[in-house]
């Protein structure tokens, strides 16, 4: 009798466990280098909503703003380690990783709008470009679009010649070292997190952002001019790490693979709103002069950074240019 009570109890003490185990979330933590109110921040936020609310709880998004948890330097190791299990990092930070193909988005010029960069992002050429990660241990989710980069120095950057001499913080990125070396200027790595005091101290004369990101880290207040040139496009891909990711139950990654769509949609259809108000914002603070440049100003500064395509083309792939290029319809 003794003996079927004692089974019983440990039946019993097995399922209470199971249970306990089975109601415990599946924890992702998401760790990303910008404000909450940027676009990626408020895109990270909808994601979390919609993937806990569509899991019913199974699922637990910890998101990390501004570099909580790591510098964005660091925060590809965390993610191939498993210290974290998302990310949405610059486009330009998987040619460290060894996949140099992605520098392609950071060619001066290579998209006039968002028109033409979701021809890519949204087709076969990102897909292709996303599925190059896996051998790395990472799965590419998605891309988020955050905007077009303005210039800011603190003195009028109206034509390639200003720039000559200037130290200009960039991300670690080959094309964006040659971008900035035919302007003339001397291009300066920096992590994200370490820009603003750069300015401020005069470390760097000046860097590249969408307005989003130059609004949100205050670096407008030490920048006395912003040139609209939009340039260049700075975008993120929304990662995770393999190993991870398809563990995680199939019913369950469905829904997430869901929200995670949803969440795409969103994200890309604030990026430009967002990047225009805080372009707007920085013009009304006074602190920054504007400088708008005309379609013939404009012109000049394609016709000297087209040099960078053909220069970097056996870096990234003369052919992958070419797919870009046709996927735009632009013929060169």
């Amino acid at each position: 009798m003794k003996t079927k009570v004692l089974l019983l109890l440990v039946s019993a003490m097995v399922l209470v466990a199971a249970a306990t185990a089975m109601a415990e979330p599946i924890v992702i933590k998401f760790s990303h280098v910008v404000a909450v109110d940027t676009p990626k921040g408020q895109a990270a936020e909808y994601f979390k909503k919609l993937a806990e609310e569509r899991t019913n709880g199974a699922v637990k998004i910890e998101v990390y703003p501004n570099s909580q948890l790591y510098k964005d330097k660091e925060e590809m190791e965390a993610l191939q380690i498993g210290s974290v299990q998302m990310l949405a990092p610059s486009l330009a930070k998987f040619a460290p990783l060894g996949v140099k193909e992605f520098e392609v988005f950071d060619l001066p010029f290579i998209f006039d709008g968002y028109d033409d960069l979701h021809k890519v992002t949204l087709g076969p050429v990102g897909k292709k470009l996303l599925n190059k990660l896996e051998v790395k241990g990472i799965l590419g989710l998605a891309y988020w679009d955050n905007g077009f980069k303005v210039m800011s120095a603190n003195k009028p950057l109206k034509t390639p010649a200003d720039f000559k001499g200037l130290k200009m913080r960039i991300q670690s990125s080959k094309i964006l070292d040659a971008q900035m070396r035919v302007l003339g200027a001397i291009p300066q790595v920096m992590a994200f997190s370490e820009v603003y005091q750069a300015l401020q101290t005069g470390v760097v004369d000046g860097t590249e952002n969408p307005p989003s990101n130059l609004y949100t880290q205050k670096m407008f207040e030490v920048q006395k001019y912003v040139t609209v040139s939009n340039h260049g496009f700075l975008g993120y891909a929304v990662i995770v790490n393999k190993k991870f990711w398809e563990k995680i139950p199939v019913e369950i990654r469905t829904q997430l693979e869901g929200a995670m769509a949803d969440a795409t949609v969103f994200a890309n259809s604030i990026a430009k709103q967002k990047n225009q108000e805080d372009l707007a914002s920085v013009k009304a603070s006074g602190k920054s002069e504007m400088i708008v440049l005309s379609e013939q100003e404009r012109k000049v500064w394609k016709d000297v950074l087209v040099k960078v395509h053909t220069d970097m083309a056996d870096r990234i792939g003369a052919d992958l240019i070419q797919e870009v290029y046709q996927a735009i319809g632009v013929k060169k």
